[in-house]
């Protein structure tokens, strides 16, 4: 899913980088509309998901987020003085765009951390670690590539939001 306006480049990527720099209420502006650019295509996209699904005769059973630790409740200007917090914080907008999109067009939206993601596909289905990881590691041959960790999670997460639909 695009959650930025690619037209506007860099700035609607990264509104946080984007807005390094400048002065306090045109920084505010740059992140504020940044963040409802994300927002409105978060929700264009699952819509546009769910229509795709729907067309193809597919329920949607519901999503599942990975979310990283949650950040503390800093102030553009907070997050601004601090490089590493602009990554933090955009890392946290595009997730809780996202979530808030699913909730917005009524999709069940589960959150797991991604460091116990394996932890709980393994609580929600009943299943062995190894077996999962085979389970996941099988998909490859009908996804195709590129296969890495962040699809294998993301898989994980859909089997989780699977198990929780039954």
């Amino acid at each position: 899913m695009e959650l930025a306006d690619l037209a506007g480049g860099g700035r609607a990527r990264q509104p946080y980088h984007a807005a390094e720099g400048l002065p306090r209420a045109r920084a505010r502006q740059v992140v504020e509309d940044g963040i409802a650019i994300a927002q409105r295509l978060a929700v264009s996209e699952i819509t546009a998901a769910l229509t795709r699904a729907k067309i193809g005769g597919h329920t949607v059973a519901g999503c599942t987020v990975l979310v990283g630790t949650p950040m503390a409740a800093w102030s553009v200007e907070q997050i601004l003085a601090v490089h590493v917090r602009m990554h933090m914080a955009e890392g946290a907008l595009y997730r809780d765009v996202l979530i808030d999109a699913a909730r917005r067009c009524r999709v069940p939206c589960i959150e797991v951390r991604e460091k116990q993601v394996l932890d709980e596909a393994v609580r929600a289905l009943r299943k062995p670690g190894p077996a999962l990881l085979r389970t996941v590691s099988d998909l490859k041959a009908q996804v195709g590539a590129p296969w890495g960790k962040d699809q294998k999670e993301a898989s994980l997460a859909a089997l989780i939001a699977l198990a929780q639909r039954t």
